[in-house]
């Protein structure tokens, strides 16, 4: 995502309305797996201004081919981004595919920038996102970019090969000059409907004026409405993008994302709604976990509901108050394929006082109709904890992975940082069982791009009853490879 939206443009705008521990760092669990290369970008120069890190991946996703769970050949697609900058996006989007649950590891370039091969005439891509169709097809997508002169697209591919080769290159949307900006798109396959996915994301508009900030908050005429398209033939096209629901004036949405009932095809698309004023007013100012949703495969939408207040305060150094760029506003949905019982994750600061971040749970039990109240899902330690991912696998556990600064103490110079999962069987009412993948690693090794930055979401899926993490750490102090994509199968 261009950094000069979420990170700045989000939070800004609703404020002015309303060495490690030691030299040692602590091996990952036995069974992780590196799943990144050297970049496939290091030839190209295009993109600047701006700093990039090459070897930099970030934010990652994956999923898992449904056909193949079961066999011996468990195919898994993660995506990431390649190569980040420090004002917004990447080189370029990058596949990562496995035939062997995830033991070992192939990557392509995906084609969405000019960077890679056959690419779209962009600069930057960001947003990395794949999702399997019950045929096992592969659908992916990404914001392209130009940090040149603000042109951007939404742009998707598909691949019949378990991600080794990526076709049917489309735009579902595009956009010249400074007016708009597409934003944090997401793309779900339908579980049940071979051939069908959807597409979601936020299209950020003022008069005239670039994606950032100040901009937008001197036009005091800007919205952020979520924008949908379908395809029903495997991506070979889509239908035309349009507004499915308008938050209204100097409102908008972020992190949309869809996930399907496979029972009775409802579509849920959850998000953060954020509100400053205008037609939303009543509801309350602030973020908002919210979603609506569609009985009719996304033909018709309901107005929103709210799950909750969304209290994240960010995330920072806590001896040095360096920023921390993290997954704060943007919260994360999974549904029990086999109950339909929907969850949902975001950071939250209310289980603290509003004194730092930590990770909060809330679940349905009847289509979303009523939700719990917000319950701790991390082991408190007294400092943050951010950047949730959730899944919920064949056996209806709850798996939810995330970072956290547990193991600081005294050190200005590094930042210690660890990832962890911990899961629930009893229908998200608590967590335990916790596990230590990764860590401990210094997260100012990561990119700088509107803080230390190693993404916004970070993936989960599941293959029967075993969980399949797949994230991002830093390779402490190198500065050559300042990060890679983890993958580790973790049994509950």
């Amino acid at each position: 995502m261009k950094s000069t939206k979420k990170h700045t443009s989000a939070v800004a705008i609703l404020m002015v309305v309303m060495a490690l521990a030691t030299t040692t760092v602590s091996a990952a669990s036995s069974g992780v797996v590196v799943v990144t290369n050297s970049s496939p970008y290091a030839n190209c120069n295009i993109g600047g201004p701006g700093t990039n890190y090459p070897n930099a991946e970030v934010e990652p996703w994956v999923d898992v081919n449904p056909t193949t769970v079961g066999t011996t050949k468990v195919n898994l697609v993660g995506a990431w981004q390649q190569d980040r900058w420090s004002n917004g996006g990447s080189h370029g989007l990058v596949a990562g595919y496995s035939f062997d649950g995830g033991k070992s590891w192939g990557e392509t370039p995906l084609p969405f920038t000019t960077c890679a091969p056959g690419g779209l005439n962009y600069e930057r891509a960001s947003d990395p996102w794949v999702s399997f169709g019950p045929d096992g097809t592969a659908y992916t997508i990404s914001i392209s970019f130009n940090q040149s002169n603000n042109d951007n697209a939404v742009g998707a591919a598909t691949s019949t090969d378990g991600g080794k080769t990526w076709g049917h290159v489309r735009t579902l949307i595009t956009d010249t000059g400074n007016q708009f900006f597409n934003d944090k798109e997401s793309i779900t396959a339908d579980s049940t409907h071979p051939k069908v996915a959807y597409a979601i994301w936020d299209r950020l508009a003022s008069p005239g004026v670039g994606p950032d900030a100040q901009a937008f908050i001197r036009s005091h005429s800007y919205h952020g409405p979520t924008y949908f398209s379908r395809t029903t033939d495997g991506g070979q096209n889509w239908e035309p993008a349009r507004v499915i629901y308008d938050p209204g004036q100097n409102n908008q949405t972020i992190g949309n994302q869809i996930v399907v009932d496979p029972h009775s095809g409802t579509l849920y698309n959850f998000f953060d709604l954020i509100v400053s004023t205008g037609s939303n007013s009543t509801q309350g100012r602030g973020y908002k976990v919210a979603y609506i949703k569609s009985n009719d495969g996304g033909t018709t939408w309901t107005m929103p509901q709210i799950i909750a207040s969304l209290q994240s305060v960010g995330v920072t150094d806590p001896n040095t108050g360096a920023t921390i760029r993290t997954g704060d506003i943007i919260p994360e949905p999974a549904i029990d394929p086999a109950s339909g019982n929907l969850y949902i994750v975001w950071q939250d600061s209310r289980f603290n006082g509003g004194h730092y971040d930590e990770i909060a749970s809330s679940s349905s039990t009847d289509g979303g109709a009523t939700w719990t109240a917000p319950k701790q899902v991390n082991t408190p330690s007294g400092k943050p904890a951010f950047t949730a991912a959730v899944h919920v696998n064949s056996a209806g556990t709850v798996g939810v992975a995330y970072y956290d600064f547990r193991n600081l103490t005294n050190q200005t110079t590094t930042l210690p940082t660890d990832y962890w999962f911990t899961s629930s069987i009893n229908g998200g009412a608590s967590f335990g069982n916790e596990k230590h993948l990764a860590g401990s690693f210094d997260m100012l090794t990561a990119p700088n791009a509107s803080g230390y930055f190693v993404g916004d979401y970070e993936g989960l899926t599941s293959v029967g009853t075993s969980f399949q993490t797949f994230f991002v750490a830093t390779n402490s102090g190198k500065t050559s490879n300042p990060t890679d994509v983890l993958t580790e199968a973790v049994t509950p």
